[in-house]
């Protein structure tokens, strides 16, 4: 079928001068559900998994439920939904059903009560337990896990237990709430299933997140999508980030000497899954090159395709002329920098991490440097809060380590090439 997946690559600059040493490129590739998947939807196979533990009293517990009852609104009769809570104890609200009585599932939203302790690998157990009813390759299967503490000496678990989620084909998405929550945990659990962890700062942003969450459920249509890169002679591969939808470093798998694989994984309409490739390019005479073919496979089960394959080559000018090597694209120059803000704040938690404070405060303040560079004034200041922190004190704010890991990996949804 024409138009499944169109994919798109950009140079920073599409004529390099013609040097005797090598240079360094950064390539922007994008791949998104085309126009002929507008009208593709897939059934969902959903587990809420819900922390009901007593720090959840108050508005967090009253914004949950109501997140619950959105995602149940959301809902198809195609769709299957399981709900379960926990606290140092699993509840099971609701078991896996499709989602035809919504008035009795919001019953059972309805009476979760905060109280008890944090025991994260019950909940996600008996979520996976309910998952596995309804799994299929026809259904998108995810998890969405929420918490707001730290769990009971069951860390081990819960990791192993996303990777089962993964193994089996359903994503984790994990967010935590407030500031008392293990962000380390949380990232390992939704990375071992090929999901992701967020931030939530307030419980009044909770709706929004799960709305977030059920559209871009609704808006799966591609899985397994993976990149080949072939690339020329003379061409080495330095690092893989993935950009859109959020920065994280995909790092790749050498299938040969010159070709390289990164998985993608799933693809939403309307949201390109965008990579940018650092590579470099060995001395060339003045003329145009391959230097690269990028490859995307990929399944789309609602329309019942398997190992669907589009290609496009990457083309490369050399060139004699000084201003024509000048010119370069704004807009992955842009990315590049906010690429290199968000590896300057990683680079400085993991700094604080291992006690090295100076060493640390040095690269928030680096950070904040190029933050201010590129327009994001509040990061910026979150970053040099943190610096005057760790100088004052030799720690960082909860809060403040939260704000700038999650935050910065969402710098390149405010540019979306």
């Amino acid at each position: 079928m024409a138009n499944d997946v169109t994919l798109t690559c950009r140079l920073n600059k599409a004529s390099l001068p013609a040097m005797n040493t090598q240079q360094l490129v950064y390539v922007l590739i994008g791949a998104a559900p085309g126009s002929g998947m507008a009208k593709v939807q897939m059934p969902l196979n959903l587990s809420l998994v819900l922390d009901k533990s007593g720090s959840m009293q108050g508005e967090k517990i009253q914004n949950l439920r109501a997140a619950a009852n959105l995602v149940v609104d959301r809902l198809g009769p195609q769709d299957t939904i399981s709900i379960v809570a926990f606290s140092d104890r699993k509840y099971r609200i609701a078991e896996s059903q499709l989602v035809s009585d919504k008035a009795a599932l919001k019953k059972g939203i309805g009476r979760i009560r905060d109280g008890g302790g944090t025991a994260i690998s019950g909940g996600m157990g008996q979520g996976l337990t309910e998952l596995e009813k309804a799994l299929s390759p026809d259904r998108i299967s995810r998890m969405l896990l929420l918490t707001d503490g730290q769990t009971f000496g069951d860390e081990k678990a819960c990791v192993k237990l996303g990777k089962k989620a993964g193994d089996r084909g359903i994503v984790v998405n994990a967010l935590g709430l407030g500031d008392d929550w293990n962000e380390d945990l949380l990232d390992d659990i939704a990375e071992a299933s090929g999901g992701a962890a967020d931030f939530i700062d307030s419980p009044d942003k909770i709706v929004d997140f799960f709305e977030r969450f059920v559209q871009s459920m609704q808006d799966t249509v591609v899985q397994n999508a993976q990149i080949v890169l072939r690339l020329a002679g003379g061409v080495t591969p330095r690092q893989v980030w993935q950009v859109l939808p959020m920065i994280s470093n995909l790092g790749y798998r050498p299938l040969s000497d010159r070709d390289v694989q990164v998985d993608l994984g799933e693809l939403e309409k309307g949201q390109p899954r965008s990579l940018l490739v650092e590579m470099l390019v060995g001395s060339r005479p003045p003329g145009r090159y391959r230097i690269a073919q990028a490859e995307v496979s990929y399944d789309v089960p609602g329309l019942k395709l398997v190992g669907e394959k589009v290609r496009t080559d990457i083309l490369l000018d050399v060139t004699s002329d000084a201003a024509l090597a000048r010119q370069y694209d704004a807009d992955v120059m842009n990315i590049v920098e906010k690429v290199t803000a968000f590896k300057l704040q990683t680079r400085a938690l993991e700094e604080a991490k291992l006690g090295n404070v100076a060493g640390a405060s040095q690269k928030l303040r680096a950070a904040a440097t190029r933050l201010l560079e590129i327009g994001e004034e509040d990061l910026a200041q979150s970053a040099l809060e943190e610096a005057d922190n760790l100088d004052k004190s030799g720690q960082m704010s909860s809060h403040g380590t939260k704000k700038l890991r999650y935050e910065t990996r969402k710098l390149t949804q405010r540019l979306s090439p």
